[in-house]
């Protein structure tokens, strides 16, 4: 489904702003980055009591969110929609199960539940002003929570950013290299992360983690 919608005006001439629900309402499979891992028969066979966790988040909503922070039509608009404030440098922030991270100056990545992008990317235009964008690029990406005792023991052995606890405080979020690829990273908790990645790459990272965790036993969850 697509709908088309005026945004602000430039130069007089209004604009108009072409959406589309990623979510086929015509009973289309979708299917995710690692639907091909087949994670929920390795999370019922494999091992159980791994010293790391890992469960696809699957088929959510990432809407990608630019705009300058000093404009008031843009982050009251935020604000509005989503209940909480943009976040600052190199932090994230959550209300219920909508997240926001902070990915560079005047972008941001919001995640929600997959059924909620379209309507959430409506209603943030309503409500925002001035020089916005708003990009749909959920079907490009996948959220990976990584967790348990050893999570930071494979982090390390991934990515050369500094997770130690004194760089990295739950909640702050980077963006950075991760094996040969590129990953959002965000510490959820004093042993959970979150990755956010590149559907391209994805079955390489799965191949990557694997092979990280193995030492340490490595559990997957559905």
């Amino acid at each position: 489904m697509s709908e088309v919608i005026a945004n602000n005006e430039v130069a007089s001439a209004p604009v108009l702003i072409q959406q589309m629900d990623q979510l086929s309402s015509q009973g289309a499979r979708a299917e995710s980055p690692l639907y091909h891992a087949d994670l929920a028969s390795v999370a019922r066979e494999g091992n159980q009591n791994g010293g790391v966790v890992l469960q696809e988040v699957a088929l959510l909503g990432h809407l990608v969110l630019r705009g300058n922070i000093n404009n008031a039509g843009f982050t009251s608009g935020v604000e509005k929609v989503l209940g909480m404030a943009l976040p600052g440098s190199l932090q994230s922030a959550e209300n219920g199960d909508v997240s926001l991270r902070w990915i560079a100056p005047d972008e941001w990545l919001l995640v929600v539940p997959g059924a909620q992008a379209f309507s959430i990317e409506r209603e943030l235009r309503d409500a925002m002003d001035g020089h916005i964008a708003i990009v749909n690029v959920s079907g490009g990406q996948t959220v990976l929570n990584l967790s348990g005792a050893n999570a930071r023991d494979v982090l390390m052995k991934s990515t050369g950013y500094d997770v130690h606890d004194r760089n990295f405080p739950v909640g702050k979020v980077v963006t950075t290299t991760f094996a040969k690829s590129q990953a959002v990273i965000r510490r959820t908790g004093e042993q959970s992360w979150e990755l956010i990645i590149r559907r391209s790459f994805s079955d390489y990272l799965w191949l990557w983690l694997q092979d990280a965790s193995a030492e340490f036993g490595l559990t997957v969850r559905t």
